[in-house]
C-alpha cells in the first residue's frame, strides 16, 4: 500500500527557507519524505504511533499518519542546532 504525502503550507514554506541557503540538504529531505509513502513508520522515527519524527542531516521532519485515510502529512521542518 502506498500513502499520499501532504505537506502543509507552514512546513513547505520553511523548506523553502531552508533551500534558499541549503538546497542539497533540503533536496535530501524532500527525497527521504517521497519515501514514506511506501514505509510511512521507517527504522530509526521516534515519538507516538501515529505523529512521528525522523532525522535528515541537519534536518528534522515531523509527520502524521493518518492510516484511515492512507495519508503522510508533514507538519513541521526544522534545523538540528
Amino acid at each position: 500500500m502506498s500513502y499520499e504525502v501532504i505537506w502543509e503550507p507552514e512546513a513547505l514554506a520553511q523548506a523553502e527557507r531552508f533551500a534558499k541557503s541549503d538546497p542539497d540538504g533540503v533536496r535530501q529531505v524532500f527525497t527521504a519524505v517521497d519515501h514514506l509513502a511506501r514505509d510511512p513508520r521507517p527504522q530509526g522515527a521516534s515519538g507516538s504511533a501515529n505523529l512521528l519524527r525522523i532525522h535528515i542531516g541537519v534536518y528534522r521532519v515531523m509527520y502524521e499518519i493518518s492510516d484511515h485515510q492512507v495519508r503522510v502529512t508533514v507538519i513541521h521542518l526544522g534545523r538540528v542546532r
